[in-house]
């Protein structure tokens, strides 16, 4: 928006209200002029006709028309400025006499159909005007009564020229127009001189202000000024002083300034070179403190290995069970103390900043299974209810760290079994969908136990402290859970709180998000042979049986819930009522007094209830024979999860009429060399090769092992990388480049990885890695990822278990009894992999499409791949058949030319999927 200068506003001010009164008062005085000069011309007609036509009414009476020729033309010759002609008519419209011969008195006469004029009247044209007035015989109208009744003889008209009279009007406007022109001119004059005498000034004092504002104090406006611009003037000039006297003050004050910065500045270099010294003193501490974490994590951990690698392998002997006893309690320590190790390590990970959270596929019910599963025995020992539920609207399959949700929950769980002596621990699993792909989970851990001091609370996060320091005497724990489950929870997107009483008990509670898996991996369905059925379920704990009712109630069976023994008595007295029942569950406690309550009671239901199952907090072989013996048909320990409950109540013979083949289980032809200098490790190792491949030869540092390779060729090389005289990295440095295995994949074997180290690893040139103790399944997986695919094909196949056909009808396309193998008999499952599958199909071959067309082998693989897996579990065995001897071809690196045969019946094959499954979909 333009904004009006002080210029502007002066002219606006001083022109602008000149022009509007000047325009005003000429209008005014035209408009009386123009009205003055119209009214005169009429007074001056009336004049005129009047007398003549007074004069006129006795010779027109007696029609003596010269008389009344010499009276209208000496009217016309005296007027003759404004007349241009006179005419009498009679009162039947005719001509009578006129002043001009040739006029036109045509003009003059009254139009036909109106009446003769009884008084003045005019009628106005362009130039001229025609006035009529009556001539009336007033000798005879002294007779008449009224104003109509006069005898009008005739009547008189003058036709009068208006020209000058509007060339005077024309005259008065161009002079108004000129008078206020000039007016104009000189207010704008004025106007200006004065803008001039304000503006001017006004103008130096900004550009003094300008000067002075960039710096050139000593600026000054010069000139004697006019009233108030001078006092202006002269206080810009103070202004403009004062500033300089500030400047040269402020001056002396930054020069002094300067001279103590100066001063300061030296001791700050002083300090500087000392925090420098202390700071790389610190960062040798540091290192020193990070070397000795992690070789005494190696140090630690390589025995520990040992111990419980070994451990596992004698279990899987044949044992007593006093010795399968003691083993069990072996590796429960072992594995506490490698718990505490981890802590501090973990701990040591989070400080610096260097724990890494995978985003892998897993099940949120079975990662939760087999934590309480662990925990279950401590809270047996205790005789604690221990109880799980897990919500039905949580997805089991999710993207996300299960080893840290696991680690989080155990610290919950196992802390909440710690402090509690009697009562309950209950666990309970929440969540919700947060956005298109994310699912945020919320576990709660409540207990009945000591609970946390108020004062206590505020500090139960701090590292290497608990609630109560008496606390870690009597309980012991290395006060570093908590804050490891803080810190944990915190990078995986969720938050951890809790609620606490002192002597009533704790609820802690964590949140964390993970990734929906748009490919869910295989979970345990409803059995079908448990839907309709009818169970008796008896369980005192609320939380227990709320979990365990829901679980029932998800399988659509029918469900008889009983909380109070006195409930439970009057059913056991109507046998008719307990025939009805096809199952019965029964919760019960160990204690000896109550033992003897679970027998008497498995005693009354056995003969009535055709399954009767007992749910205890025990895991004792020997208490689950002695009441398997009074009675119960299967007993189990609570928690009571989804897939225990299931593998209970469904008959052991539901799969009937198939005949289960056992898998003869194949080593693959290849040799591995292992790598370690702990004589136990690389024994451990060696025994766990022998299992899954047929040769396996060991050294025991870098330096054997590249002797072994310069000789013979490996298909894989498992390395140590911390060992005597040659350490993993160095050895596979000199393997890679001057022995016969320069191709050999070599995976390393560490008992610690930081997420540096783990980068460092592979850009060293390892193709993977594993950490200590050895999960025997990711030693699987790397024999599968990195040994030759064509030793894999010609590898005798395992064999794959087999049922009796339920119809003789299959089609060849889709092999539905294929698919329930697979699938583990579960219908409903084998049902969602083969649509999930079938519904996948055409964005995978378009997306392979488009890999064949632009040569992307890379990303060929990823997708076959993909789809290799899906196919395994579907029921599609051309299908299935054609994409894994494509994976098998393009690990084998055969050229796309080569394989354009295959490829053409990859693609009919998916076709013809496609078009058998609406139907089949149907059938299904």
């Amino acid at each position: 928006m333009h904004k009006i200068s002080l210029k502007e506003w002066v002219i606006l001010l001083t022109v602008f209200p000149t022009v509007i009164l000047s325009l005003i008062i000429a209008g005014y005085l035209s408009y009386s002029r123009y009205s003055e000069l119209d009214q005169f011309i009429y007074q001056r007609a009336t004049s005129i006709i009047s007398p003549l036509a007074i004069s006129s009414a006795e010779a027109l009476r007696e029609k003596k028309r010269d008389n009344l020729r010499t009276l209208i033309g000496f009217s016309h010759r005296s007027q003759s400025d404004i007349i241009k002609s006179i005419a009498i008519f009679t009162n039947d419209n005719q001509v009578f006499v006129t002043s001009a011969y040739h006029g036109d008195t045509h003009t003059l006469r009254v139009k036909p159909g109106q009446g003769l004029p009884k008084r003045i009247q005019y009628d106005d044209h362009d130039n001229y005007l025609i006035f009529r007035a009556p001539i009336i015989d007033e000798f005879t109208t002294q007779n008449f009564a009224t104003a109509s009744d006069m005898n009008i003889v005739g009547y008189i008209a003058i036709q009068i020229d208006t020209s000058t009279i509007k060339y005077a009007q024309q005259q008065l406007l161009i002079t108004v127009f000129f008078i206020l022109l000039v007016g104009f001119i000189i207010s704008t004059l004025f106007a200006l001189k004065l803008v001039n005498s304000v503006t001017r000034p006004i103008s130096s004092m900004v550009l003094a202000i300008d000067r002075i504002r960039e710096g050139k104090i000593e600026s000054r406006i010069s000139g004697q000024l006019v009233g108030e611009l001078n006092f202006l003037k002269n206080g810009v000039n103070a202004m403009a002083q004062s500033l300089g006297d500030y400047q040269d003050e402020m001056q002396r004050s930054i020069d002094q300034a300067t001279i103590d910065l100066r001063e300061s500045l030296e001791q700050f270099e002083i300090q500087n070179v000392e925090l420098d010294i202390a700071k790389r003193k610190a960062q040798d501490a540091n290192k020193v403190k990070s070397e000795f974490l992690a070789n005494m994590s190696h140090e630690l951990r390589t025995p520990l290995n040992g111990v419980i690698g070994f451990t596992r392998q004698v279990l899987k002997t044949p044992l007593s069970d006093t010795q399968r006893d003691h083993l069990q309690t072996i590796e429960r320590s072992a594995a506490s103390l490698l718990s505490i190790i981890n802590d501090i390590l973990d701990f040591s990970k989070l400080d610096a900043g260097k724990m890494i959270i995978e985003n892998i596929p897993f099940s949120i019910r079975e990662s939760v299974e087999e934590t309480l599963t662990l925990l279950a025995p401590s809270a047996h020992k205790k005789n604690i209810e221990l109880s799980l539920r897990v919500s039905p609207q949580i997805p089991d399959s999710l993207i996300g760290d299960a080893m840290r949700i696991k680690q989080v929950m155990v610290n919950l769980a196992s802390n909440a079994i710690k402090f509690t002596d009697k009562g309950a621990v209950d666990i309970n699993l929440e969540g919700n969908v947060t956005d298109n792909n994310l699912y945020k989970i919320r576990v709660t851990v409540q207990d009945t136990g000591i609970g946390i001091p108020g004062p206590q609370q505020n500090s139960i996060f701090e590292a290497f402290g608990q609630g109560d320091k008496s606390v870690t005497r009597i309980y012991g724990g290395t006060g570093l859970g908590l804050v490891i489950s803080q810190r944990l929870v915190s990078e995986m997107q969720g938050n951890i709180g809790f609620e606490s009483m002192e002597s009533e008990g704790s609820t802690f509670w964590f949140t964390f998000q993970c990734e929906l898996n748009t490919i869910p991996t295989m979970q345990l369905s409803a059995p079908e042979s448990l839907i309709g059925k009818s169970i008796l379920y008896y369980e005192p704990h609320t939380a227990s049986r709320l979990a365990t009712t829901e679980i029932l109630a998800n399988w659509h069976m029918k469900t008889k819930s009983i909380s109070q023994r006195s409930d439970l008595e009057e059913i056991l007295k109507d046998k008719t009522a307990l025939s009805s029942f096809d199952f019965a569950l029964i919760g019960h406690d160990v204690t000896p007094a109550a033992l003897n309550e679970a027998k008497s009671l498995l005693f009354a239901l056995k003969d009535i209830i055709p399954s009767v199952h007992l749910a205890i907090n025990s895991n004792s072989p020997s208490l689950y024979e002695a009441l398997v013996s009074s009675g119960a048909k299967t007993c189990i320990s609570k928690p009571i999860t989804v897939q225990r409950l299931s593998k209970t109540l469904v008959p052991t013979a539901i799969i009937h009429g198939h005949n289960l083949i056992e898998v003869s289980e194949q080593k693959v032809p290849i040799k591995v060399l292992a790598v370690d200098d702990n004589e136990a490790n690389l024994k451990l190792i060696k025994e766990l090769l022998l299992e899954q491949v047929s040769d396996v030869t060991t050294a025991i540092d870098g330096a054997e092992a590249v002797a072994l390779c310069q000789n013979e060729k490996f298909a894989l090389i498992f390395m140590d990388i911390q060992m005597p005289v040659l350490d993993g990295i160095s050895a596979l440095g000199i393997i890679r480049q001057q022995t016969l295995n320069e191709q050999t994949p070599i995976i390393a074997v560490t008992a610690h990885v930081f997420g540096e180290e783990k980068d460092k690893i592979l850009s060293n040139g390892f193709n993977s890695f594993i950490t200590k103790p050895i999960d025997e399944a990711m030693l699987h997986h790397s024999i599968y990822e990195y040994c030759d695919s064509t030793l894999l094909a010609n590898s005798p196949k395992p064999v794959i278990p087999t049922f009796e056909p339920i119809s003789s009808a299959r089609p060849k396309i889709i092999d539905w009894k294929l698919a329930l193998q697979r699938a583990g008999q579960k219908q409903i499952l084998a049902k969602d992999m083969f649509v999930g599958l079938v519904n996948s199909l055409p964005e995978s071959k378009l997306n392979i499409s488009e890999a064949l067309i632009s040569q992307d082998i890379e990303q060929l693989k990823v997708l076959i791949h993909k789809l290799n897996g899906a196919c395994c579990y579907s029921g599609v065995p051309s299908l299935g058949k054609v994409t894994h001897e494509l994976e098998t071809e393009l690990k084998r690196g055969i050229g796309l030319d080569d394989l354009q045969p295959e490829f053409f019946e990859f693609f009919e094959q998916i076709d013809l999927v496609l078009e058998d499954a609406v139907d089949f979909i149907k059938k299904i």
